[in-house]
């Protein structure tokens, strides 16, 4: 897992986290794969290309699970760097030999129409053109709910998590052999 802080479990203990909990599933089901968050709170793309190199080379996954852009739209940077970070963590993914599940991120529409329909065409646009597995937005279901998110109304709550599980096991199943 190569995330921001909502796959770090920002504000929880880590095993309560919804990584952890697809760690629990991958268990349950006897799976022989195991997980690694190498997830960082308030990670950009910037900061995820910077790193990602080593975190490959170390741990050699079969599987990355790439969710970062969340912070890049809050801070408003440019989507177009963002599309080019996230372009290189995939592409050196799957050259390392790993299969790529993307991760969508939605931005609040009080970031304006054309940018939030713009941040949000680059997860399709890329999973389309590297053939990635897609995740269009992880709290879907649940996104305007809130209930399930902590008081900064960003980051869920734990309660929320088995849904963002589910949500990725859903996709990330056909793709475990």
């Amino acid at each position: 897992m190569f995330g921001d802080s909502i796959s770090a479990a920002y504000g929880m203990a880590p095993d309560r986290g919804w990584v952890a909990l697809l760690g629990e599933r991958l268990k349950r089901e006897r799976l022989d794969y195991s997980v690694v968050n190498a997830s960082v709170s308030g990670e950009t793309t910037r900061g995820g290309l910077a790193r990602i190199d080593a975190v490959l080379a170390k741990r050699k996954p079969q599987l990355v699970v790439l969710e970062l852009g969340g912070n890049d739209g809050l801070r408003g940077l440019p989507v177009a760097e963002m599309k080019k970070n996230l372009a290189a963590m995939i592409k050196r993914s799957q050259k390392a030999g790993a299969r790529v599940l993307l991760v969508g991120v939605r931005m609040p529409p009080n970031y304006g129409p054309q940018y939030t329909r713009a941040f949000e065409a680059v997860f399709n646009e890329l999973a389309a053109q590297y053939r990635t597995a897609l995740v269009p937005s992880l709290m879907e279901g649940f996104g305007e709910d809130l209930a399930l998110f902590q008081p900064d109304r960003i980051h869920p709550s734990e309660a929320a998590q088995p849904r963002m599980a589910e949500r990725i096991w859903k996709a990330l199943r056909p793709m475990l052999k």
